[in-house]
């Protein structure tokens, strides 16, 4: 540890001075990464050890790794599409029909994009739109994380999202990625009170996947419950909606990418409802959780037992959220994406796939581990801090998660969105605790979760059934 950050001051000396805050996008966006690296990093490591682990098994096993990453399940979809265009339905024995239209346009286009001015094929464009998406969604993922409670959380949080029970996902050309890693920058934009990048992003990510809905409820009803608590405390309709123009605009911005791809599918089958209509072909219609409690009801006893236990879990998950008392926008979406993932009639494997975006929840374990103290102290571990002095201990919680790093909050956010308030920062992660290292016990369970993921994921992705 640096001299900088065991100096202490003595009383009555005055205080030193704050480091100046990067100026210019491109400064402020380096110093941003150089505060997130040690996120990335550590997601990088656990995402590499599962592709480790694959690679091992795969080749004992006489399989292509990278066919199971890129040539399979859905992967083959996004890549037909991408070579195609829409078009291709699939009649099963039963008789059932599944279009491709059930799949959103976003990824295939990158892929295309990619492989016409790259050598690599269309399944090695869905992998580097993967890979490249998942430490954007780390990056995301920590931002929102150390907003909320300080940089060492964030590095936990990103950490945890890499060693999600089926985070081999991340590693395969499908959308998770890229929608969470999306999400993830959208709600951070909310929390700076930054409404217009906001609702740009929540087009895209209506472009990429249908639980996009819940992150478009998630804005919407966060400048719901601002201008009504305005309204109340005695604002008048016409100044209440020119000072929160930003706010509308980027609430009508968010849903545009979603309603413009649900209009293309029922002009092309030339129906209103041909979108819906495509998804309950594929057995994805909501029916309210009806599967759901069928499927446990045809479980041998102890599996129904273990899964009503798991979902159990979730459920205590759901309620740690709100009792930390999270931001309204990040429970909102968080709700949501479990809600959508639990009522709909598809296959239940995927379930748990479909709910990987959902990253906050995972806040309550990350600010537990982060928190954690013992072992090799703060003279070793990971190291939760930027390199430079500018993103030294001292840096306030809320303005260390990104760009913005040094820089007050918007003006008037605080009054205009309470909703967006932060909750208080615990004390163990404030002042130079925020910039100390993972301690030993944090670093052995992330290490175990990340050797535990590997070896599920290459079975997985080894064995015969779609993830």
């Amino acid at each position: 540890m640096s001299d900088h950050h065991l100096r202490t001051r003595m009383p009555g000396a005055p205080a030193p001075a704050a480091a100046p805050a990067p100026r210019g996008p491109g400064l402020r966006t380096a110093a941003a990464l150089r505060a997130a690296a040690p996120a990335l990093a550590v997601y990088a490591a656990v995402r590499a050890l599962g592709l480790l682990v694959l690679w091992l098994a795969a080749h004992a096993s006489g399989k292509d790794p990278v066919v199971r990453l890129s040539g399979r399940w859905d992967s083959v979809w996004y890549q037909r599409i991408a070579e195609n265009g829409y078009g291709h339905t699939v009649t099963l024995p039963d008789g059932a029909l599944h279009s491709d239209l059930a799949f959103f346009p976003l990824l295939p286009a990158l892929e295309r994009g990619i492989s016409e001015v790259t050598p690599l094929t269309l399944g090695g464009a869905g992998l580097l739109v993967a890979w490249t998406a998942g430490l954007l969604a780390a990056w995301g993922i920590y931002a929102v994380g150390a907003q909320l409670y300080g940089r060492r959380t964030g590095v936990v949080l990103a950490a945890l999202w890499g060693v999600y029970p089926t985070a081999f996902v991340q590693s395969m050309a499908y959308t998770e990625t890229l929608f969470t890693a999306l999400a993830a920058w959208a709600l951070y934009a909310v929390l700076r009170g930054r409404w217009l990048p906001a609702g740009a992003l929540c087009v895209l990510a209506g472009l990429t996947r249908p639980s996009a809905a819940a992150l478009i409820a998630a804005l919407a009803i966060t400048a719901a419950a601002t201008l009504v608590r305005e309204f109340r405390a005695g604002g008048r309709t016409g100044p209440l909606l020119r000072r929160n123009a930003r706010m509308l605009a980027g609430v009508a911005l968010a849903p545009l990418g979603w309603l413009a791809y649900v209009v293309f599918v029922a002009v092309r089958e030339g129906s209103p409802f041909a979108y819906f209509e495509v998804q309950a072909q594929w057995g994805n219609n909501i029916d309210g959780g009806r599967a759901l409690a069928a499927f446990i009801a045809g479980l041998p006893l102890p599996a129904a037992l273990g899964l009503c236990a798991a979902l159990g879990l979730l459920g205590w998950l759901v309620v740690l959220c709100v009792r930390q008392r999270q931001p309204l926008p990040v429970l909102v979406y968080t709700v949501a994406i479990v809600v959508i993932s639990l009522i709909g009639a598809g296959y239940f494997g995927s379930r748990p796939r479909l709910m990987m975006p959902a990253f906050p929840l995972l806040l309550p374990p990350a600010v537990a581990l982060a928190r954690l103290r013992g072992g090799w102290g703060a003279r070793g571990g990971v190291r939760a801090e930027a390199s430079d002095p500018a993103a030294g201990a001292e840096q306030p919680a809320a303005t260390v998660a990104g760009a913005d790093r040094g820089a007050p909050p918007p003006p008037g956010a605080a009054e205009r969105s309470p909703v967006l308030t932060t909750p208080a920062q615990p004390p163990a992660l404030t002042g130079s605790a925020q910039a100390a290292a993972l301690t030993a016990p944090a670093v052995i369970v992330l290490a175990v979760l990340a050797c535990a993921s590997a070896v599920f994921g290459a079975w997985t992705l080894l064995g015969a059934g779609p993830p």
